[in-house]
């Protein structure tokens, strides 16, 4: 709880933090980084150079600062942070490296206008916060039997292409273990190496296959500026590693899940892009654990030419009587043969399939525009928000906040 003497000046801060945010969190990850360079090790360096680590951050301050008093609309925030800093084995230690930075960056942002009770105020927030942090990640710890920035060794057992641009890779245990449980929708983090060993970087790939499969299975999809950050892990996956090789990944970590026995409910898969990762985890687990649940499964792909993973739903088709499947591409070339229902052009679910909306458990993952459209799409058909349930971690996870 914030003291009655620090609360004044984090409600007086939210109008300040609305205008210049987005400049404080872009001067703490430049004066943290500069000088703490072993950090970047941690965050995700194609996400600061595309700038979406800077906005997450920026509007997560923000909606804490203007919903102090809410935790309740924050505790989802708060659960989704915790498991992407287990996924990155963010330690106690790190918080008052991060708490010097932040503060440090306030006062050089607004100059006179931080003044010491200013912040003292966001020094008390700051630190409430991240005790909370501390304790629900020493918690899922706990629940993983993992320790902050352990990583597993991992075989590739299998590596099969799924369409032109996208690779899938099968992982056990060197033994030819399953590497362990997980909830369908959850991630792990793969390390790659590089500079001599001396630099590393993680990124998060979604499990992809059944949640009963006698392994792990990450579809990385191939990026075009392969000089990015963001594409230097994805092609070193698909260029370098091969059947046998050993790679390090975590455990499973992340909330964004279904219980795949859990409710009879019909269950609206929707996604686009690389996003249909989760979504086949998610159909293979009903599949495998309650296959006469109604589902119906929705993605988004440029053309058939870059639809992956066919085979999986085929053999969905094949063994749940209650699925249904709609397909939209951008360009129908090549579409003959196509797995179920096929569209040309954007996707409308609320025309797709109008009778199971309004009690439908309904997942989204995609593109940030594709699934800012639907969900407006669906909440505009009279949907209820509590219903649509999204992978985000930008500042699009704080928009009902903002």
């Amino acid at each position: 709880m914030l003291s009655a003497t620090a609360r004044p000046y984090i409600e007086a801060s939210v109008p300040v933090l609305r205008e210049h945010g987005l400049k404080i969190t872009q001067t703490f990850y430049h004066n943290m980084l500069s000088a703490h360079p072993e950090l970047k090790n941690l965050f995700n360096m194609g996400n600061q150079a595309n700038g979406i680590q800077q906005q997450s951050l920026a509007a997560a301050v923000f909606a804490y600062a203007a919903n102090i008093d809410n935790p309740a609309a924050l505790a989802p925030v708060v659960k989704r942070i915790v498991h992407k800093h287990a996924a990155v084995g963010i330690k106690p230690e790190h918080y008052p490296i991060v708490g010097q930075y932040l503060i440090g960056a306030i006062k050089q942002v607004l100059g006179e206008a931080a003044t010491d009770e200013l912040l003292a105020a966001w020094g008390e927030a700051y630190w409430s916060l991240a005790n909370l942090l501390i304790e629900e990640e020493k918690s899922l710890y706990a629940s993983t039997a993992s320790t902050a920035g352990a990583l597993m060794t991992l075989k590739v057992a299998r590596k099969v292409f799924e369409s032109e641009h996208i690779v899938s890779f099968y992982l056990q245990h060197p033994d030819g273990r399953k590497p362990g449980d997980f909830l369908p929708g959850q991630y792990i983090s793969v390390e790659m190496q590089f500079e001599q060993n001396k630099r590393r970087q993680l990124r998060q790939y979604s499990l992809s296959d059944s949640s009963t499969a006698p392994w792990w299975r990450i579809s990385v999809k191939r990026e075009q500026e392969a000089e990015k950050p963001e594409g230097l892990l994805s092609n070193w996956l698909h260029d370098e590693v091969k059947v046998g090789d050993l790679i390090h990944a975590t455990p499973a970590f992340g909330d964004f899940v279904l219980d795949p026995v859990i409710s009879d409910q019909p269950l609206l898969l929707i996604s686009a892009g690389i996003g249909i990762t989760p979504m086949l985890s998610m159909l293979n687990s009903v599949r495998d654990l309650a296959p006469q649940r109604p589902v119906f499964f929705a993605h988004a792909a440029r053309s058939p030419a870059w639809q992956s993973h066919s085979l999986d739903l085929q053999e969905a088709r094949y063994r749940m009587t209650n699925l249904q499947t709609a397909l939209f591409y951008e360009s129908l070339e090549g579409a003959h043969g196509s797995i179920g229902g096929v569209y040309q052009g954007r996707m409308d679910i609320t025309d797709l399939w109008p009778a199971v909306l309004h009690h439908a458990d309904i997942y989204l993952c995609g593109p940030l525009g594709f699934m800012q459209a639907q969900r407006e799409q669906l909440l505009q058909a009279g949907v209820a928000a509590s219903h649509i349930k999204r992978e985000v971690f930008g500042p699009d996870l704080l928009d009902h906040l903002l």
